[in-house]
Order: C-alpha cells, then sequence, then structure tokens
C-alpha cells in the first residue's frame, strides 16, 4: 500500500496527543490541555470510543446499572444507541420508571418520547445518521424504531437468534438483516452488545468502516493497492506499536489495552477531521469541522466492561 506520508503520521501524532488530553483531564488538571490549535478550536472523540461520554453513559447506565436478563440487556442497548442521547434515557426513565421489557408497551414509549421532543426540541443524538425511512407504515422516525423493538425483543424469536451468535462478525450479520439498520449501524450495535457480559468477543475479529473513516483511510493512503478498508484497520491495529515507535511517541494506552479495531475505524473518521483544518488541499465531501470545542465542567467517573480488567487501574496512572 501506498501511504501518504504526512497524513499517516498525523494519524499516529493526533491519537498520542487526544491520549495525552484524556488523562489531563482525568487528573485535574487546568486548561489549556494541549498546545495544538486544532484541539484548542474543535471538538475531537477520544481515540478508545469507551471513552466517549455517551459509551461511557451505556456502560454504567444502560448495561451494568442493574442485574437483568440477557434479553432485557440487547433491549436497552439497543433502544439507548437508536437514540444515542443521554438526556433523552434519563427524561425517559423519569417519565416511565426503569427501561425494561416488561415495561416496554409501544403507545407508553411514543408517548413519551412525543412529550421530551415537545419539551426539547429533539429526542436523537447527531453522531450517527439513523436510517429514517417509513418501514413499519409511521410517519415519525421515533415509531418506526420502536415497531422495530417491538419486532424484535416482543413478537418475534429473533432476540434469541441474536442470543445464538458465536461470532462478532455473526452478531453483526444477524442486525444488519433488521428494517432500518445499515451495515454501520449494525456493526456499532454490535460492539455496545459486546460491551455487556451477554457475549464475550475479540473486538479485533470483526470492524466495519464508517464513511467517516473511509474518508480518513483516502486521506492517510495515496494507494491501497485493491486492499479494503476493513483490511486497512486490521493494518492500523497490528502496526500500532512500531508506528508509534517509528515516530518517537509515548503513546499512552488505555490502562494497557491497545487500540481495537473499532478504535482504528473511529480515528481515521477523526483524522479525516483533523486533515480538513491540517490538509485543506486534501478535498472530500466535507471540508469544515462542524463543532467547536467547548470545554465542560462536568467530570466523568470513567467505568470499563468489567471484563478488560481495567476499571481497578484508573487513577493509578497511564501506561
Amino acid at each position: 500500500m501506498k501511504i501518504r506520508q504526512d497524513v499517516f503520521d498525523t494519524y499516529w501524532k493526533t491519537a498520542a496527543e487526544r491520549q495525552e488530553i484524556f488523562y489531563k483531564k482525568l487528573s485535574g488538571s487546568l486548561a489549556p490541555y494541549t498546545n495544538d490549535p486544532i484541539y484548542q478550536s474543535y471538538k475531537f472523540c477520544n481515540v478508545y470510543r469507551a471513552s466517549d461520554r455517551v459509551s461511557q453513559f451505556l456502560i454504567k447506565n444502560v448495561i451494568y446499572k442493574n442485574h437483568l436478563s440477557p434479553e432485557d440487556i440487547l433491549f436497552r442497548i439497543f433502544l439507548f444507541r437508536l437514540l444515542n442521547k443521554v438526556e433523552t434515557w434519563i427524561e425517559l426513565e423519569k417519565l416511565l420508571g426503569k427501561i425494561s421489557l416488561k415495561n416496554f408497551n409501544f403507545e407508553n414509549y411514543s408517548n413519551a418520547l412525543e412529550k421530551i421532543k415537545l419539551n426539547d426540541g429533539t429526542i436523537y443524538g447527531n453522531a450517527f445518521i439513523l436510517c429514517a425511512n417509513k418501514s413499519f407504515g409511521f410517519d415519525k422516525k421515533h415509531q418506526n424504531h420502536l415497531t422495530l423493538l417491538e419486532s424484535v425483543f416482543k413478537k418475534d424469536v429473533f432476540s434469541k437468534e441474536l442470543l445464538k451468535a458465536k461470532t462478532l462478525r455473526e452478531l453483526f450479520e444477524k442486525l444488519r438483516t433488521l428494517p432500518l439498520i445499515g451495515n454501520f449501524m449494525a456493526y456499532q450495535i454490535a460492539i455496545d452488545f459486546n460491551y455487556s457480559e451477554v457475549f464475550d468477543f475479540d473486538e479485533n475479529d470483526f470492524t466495519i468502516a464508517g464513511p467517516g473513516a473511509e474518508r480518513g483511510v483516502k486521506k492517510c493512503f495515496l494507494d491501497t493497492e485493491g486492499k479494503s478498508n476493513e483490511y486497512v484497520i486490521q493494518f492500523m491495529v497490528e502496526n500500532q506499536e512500531k508506528e508509534f515507535k517509528r515516530l518517537g511517541l509515548n503513546f499512552k494506552s488505555l490502562w494497557g489495552r491497545p487500540m481495537h479495531a473499532i478504535d482504528c475505524q473511529g480515528w481515521f473518521c477523526e483524522t479525516d477531521k483533523y486533515s480538513r483544518a491540517k490538509f485543506p488541499d486534501l478535498k472530500s465531501n466535507r471540508t469544515r469541522i462542524k463543532t467547536h470545542y467547548k470545554q465542560t465542567n462536568g467530570k466523568i467517573e470513567y467505568f470499563y466492561p468489567p471484563k478488560w480488567n481495567i476499571n481497578d487501574k484508573i487513577g493509578v496512572g497511564a501506561k
């Protein structure tokens, strides 16, 4: 494969710098957390998907907050990721109590979401572009999504089919057959399911490149020589230690956990964003970074899937 060296190196340099910012915030350091003017101006995700605010809420408050049956866990994860907005989930639980299959009722949930929408203006987060066709005949997106959940967990045996998945790819392929769920969304939900104790697949066994990652790959590589985006992502996973060393970078991993395929995939997306400011002559269908950086005061108490064995290291320091 033919590398575009300056952008390829930026992929690794920005990952190392973003992790520095992560640990500085965690330690309680005061801003500014970096001298990089692009990072000072614009908002970027964390290197590790599980460290982002929405994923943290999902792990702590949706998956591990209560002792739940496997199907209940999958239902809660599925609903949360479709909405992808912490504030909506919090308001929904205020109106309906603990979200579970036992109290799931289409009319009650639809009315509650409509009420939240009237008060807040939107019930959906903006991280993912969700398919919004009328697959189930409703004009309102949330009603089609609720009907999808009803068909998977209430009226069908499909949820039991999900539980039979033996690999991350198989789980993805089952999700991909559902209405309103495209390739990238199926992959994201599969990763979310795998944060739970219901599944325990290796995140490096399978990956899918989202639209942002595809743009990032095109900027980092002059020619992938026919290799798929997924091959390129796995290439980054396998070569990360070598590349950080080549550039003399002290990459602070997630308490010993290296970047996995979902993280390298996401970092291609962030590299695409960063490159819009750093390398403006590299044209794509996105020319600017939409979200400016705003410092928030709320401190996150980080918690990761217990099976990763890193929660007891939080606060000890970075490796």
